[in-house]
């Protein structure tokens, strides 16, 4: 008796018609050419801003706009310098952001070893609390703040800038999502060898936290570079004001010459371009990474 016969229908995947062909690559064309105007419209006015800030006068305020100045007066930067002192402005930025970059890093990274891997009553319910003051606008605790800072005769001193600083909500929480997803199978490893928990924290934690750290300390040099607010609040001298509000100092009661103003601009935000020129791998892997795990 022979062994009944098994036929296997191999399924083909159908053509594609040139129509749905055709409909792809259009939504796909599409897709592009959105992007491509969304980029030009972004990259519009920091163009608009290198254009002005190598204008004259006459140039600035000719109509149609003029984008590329029939001379490029680079005297523009060099009058910024030498009506004002941009070398302390630099280095008193510099020294805040650097000290702020390094302190938070180290409080809200201990802060997320915390929350992420130590089991302590109420941990959960603290870090709500912490994640809610991310909800409180700065403007609410202002003149709290002030109060203090006036108490402690930090007035007209760099300590007020750097100090409360220190304390991140948003970093604490960005860091514990990144802690939570590395495998706690390299603490047990290491609890087997005698680690204790600071030298967990210091040689498994925060290695393998490279990316979330990195991101972390962009955002906090971004922010801090570019603070207008506490600086002015809290800066009276002109040897400690920062970047920024040297710059503002520029704009005048009637009338300002944009020109500088688009020089001193561009000053200022050189040093962010460069950083996040060269750091943005670690930015985008951060970000991903910090949200991959509840």
């Amino acid at each position: 008796m022979s062994a009944p016969s098994t036929s296997l229908s191999i399924s083909k995947r159908p053509p594609v018609s040139v129509k749905a062909a055709a409909v792809k690559w259009l939504a796909r064309a599409l897709l592009h050419l959105l992007l491509i105007v969304g980029s030009i419209s972004m990259m519009l006015p920091f163009i608009w801003m290198v254009s002005s800030s190598l204008k004259n006068a006459n140039e600035l305020y000719a109509v149609p706009p003029i984008w590329i100045p029939q001379k490029w007066l680079w005297q523009n930067f060099v009058y910024m310098f030498e009506h004002a002192p941009w070398g302390i402005y630099f280095l008193n930025t510099t020294k805040i952001t650097l000290i702020v970059i390094v302190g938070q890093l180290i409080v809200c990274s201990m802060g997320a070893y915390a929350f992420s891997r130590l089991n302590f009553k109420g941990r959960d319910a603290l870090f709500f609390l912490i994640l809610c003051t991310t909800m409180i606008p700065y403007h609410v605790t202002m003149i709290p703040t002030f109060k203090i800072m006036k108490s402690l005769d930090w007035i007209n001193t760099h300590k007020a800038l750097i100090v409360p600083a220190l304390f991140s909500p948003f970093g604490i929480f960005l860091l514990r999502q990144f802690f939570l997803t590395i495998t706690k199978e390299l603490e047990q490893a290491a609890m087997i060898d005698g680690c204790s928990y600071p030298r967990i924290f210091w040689h498994v934690i925060l290695p393998n936290a490279k990316p979330a750290l990195t991101t972390l300390a962009i955002f906090i040099f971004m922010g801090t570079w570019n603070d207008f607010l506490a600086p002015l609040i809290y800066l009276n001298d002109d040897g400690l004001k920062t970047l920024t509000l040297g710059l503002a100092s520029f704009q005048g009661t009637n009338t300002t010459q944009w020109n500088y103003m688009m020089a001193g601009a561009l000053i200022v935000m050189l040093p962010i371009l460069i950083v996040f020129a060269f750091a943005q791998r670690y930015f985008v892997e951060g970000i991903t990474m910090s949200g991959m795990k509840e």
